[in-house]
């Protein structure tokens, strides 16, 4: 039997894979992205002050919040393990349905796509549960019938109505980064983290675990929200019209920042600052990628992003699990003493306890008090 760290002193259950998680894998990757992004930052300054300064930085700060939002959406999902990965799209889709419909206001604009979202949210969380199928193929499925909707237009749509976030930026921001480190705060604790992530699966994925229908639920819900509020940030700050496409590029930017922040790609797992400094690093490199004249598609760069966040999802998996006592038992046996040999010399041809199997004269001694007795 193995057991959970010291901490938890019980019996570790089938369908539990370690207990506690070690948060010093996490803070230490959090170092390495706290210092990435401070050279990108010194790096994007050397080029251009200015880039750092307002009115600059305000539109730098609201597309931090855009991308942001949209990491916490994927990071959320990825925790519960429901990938949301229509979290693209649907920003997409927004940012479209606001640049038709901004001139109506900022509210009327958006209410209809944050209900039209979590309404959609509700019923793939339905679809996930009641058929027990993996979130991910549901998300995409519904990410696909949003891109039928992003590509009924046919031309660029230039974005209405007056509505500028730059006069909030700091505020936006300032919020999306009190979402990120109080949500990973939380997170930390260990009945959220298995409340949160039990979907996460370690025997057979089709078998489905008890109390996952509210975390499946909230967080796809969540996710959609947040990809809408984003979706029309990026819509109101940008001074060109919004071109029609799939928005699967920022489902990748979204899925790769959340990963190479240390959430991992099995659900669960994750840090406390990670989102908030990923982000940062993100959105510096994609401003000075597109000051410097790099000629870098979206898709690549999240398919970079993604490639680098699974190697940070097996280091976590890796480094970030707690040892059981089944993982500290050594693999090697002591011989038994010389007078246990000799009695069980005496022993019949075959031995047989227990329905255990069958053990022949001349084999190691594996049961008593000196074996592992398994």
């Amino acid at each position: 039997m193995a057991y959970d760290d010291v901490a938890f002193g019980r019996p570790a259950g089938p369908d539990d894979d370690g207990g506690r998680d070690r948060l010093g894998v996490h803070l230490g990757w959090e170092i390495v992205l706290l210092l990435g992004a401070a050279a990108l930052g010194f790096l994007l300054y050397r080029f251009d002050p200015a880039s750092l300064r307002r009115p600059a930085l305000d539109t730098l700060l609201i597309t931090a919040t855009a991308i942001g939002l949209l990491t916490l959406g994927a990071g959320l999902t990825l925790r519960a393990g429901v990938p949301n990965l229509a979290v693209g799209p649907i920003a997409l889709a927004a940012s479209l349905h606001f640049a038709e419909n901004g001139d109506r206001g900022l509210l009327k604009a958006a209410l209809p796509a944050l209900v039209i979202a979590a309404g959609g949210a509700v019923v793939i969380a339905v679809l996930i549960l009641a058929l027990h199928v993996p979130g991910w193929v549901a998300t995409l499925g519904a990410g696909i019938g949003v891109i039928v909707y992003d590509q009924l237009r046919t031309a660029p749509v230039a974005v209405q109505g007056g509505y500028d976030p730059s006069n909030q930026a700091f505020f936006l921001f300032g919020g999306f980064a009190l979402l990120a480190v109080v949500g990973g705060a939380v997170g930390v604790l260990d009945s959220v983290r298995r409340k949160l992530g039990a979907m996460r699966q370690p025997t057979d994925p089709a078998r489905r675990r008890t109390g996952v229908a509210l975390p499946v639920l909230a967080s796809l819900i969540a996710s959609s929200v947040f990809a809408v509020a984003a979706g029309i940030l990026l819509a109101a700050q940008s001074a060109r019209p919004i071109v029609p496409g799939t928005g699967l590029e920022w489902t990748g930017i979204a899925l790769g920042t959340a990963l190479v922040a240390g959430t991992s790609a099995f659900g669960r797992r994750g840090g406390v600052f990670g989102t908030l400094l990923a982000v940062v690093a993100m959105t510096l490199f994609l401003d000075y990628a597109g000051r410097r004249g790099f000629d870098i598609a979206l898709f690549a760069t999240a398919a970079c992003t993604i490639g680098g966040g699974l190697i940070v999802t097996r280091l976590i998996e890796t480094y970030g699990r707690t040892l059981t006592v089944a993982d500290a038992e050594p693999d090697w046996q002591p011989d038994p003493p010389a007078e246990t040999a000799a009695w069980r010399a005496d022993l019949p041809e075959t031995w047989s306890s227990s329905g255990v199997g069958a053990q022949r004269r001349g084999e190691r001694w594996d049961d008593g008090p000196w074996g592992s007795g398994r």
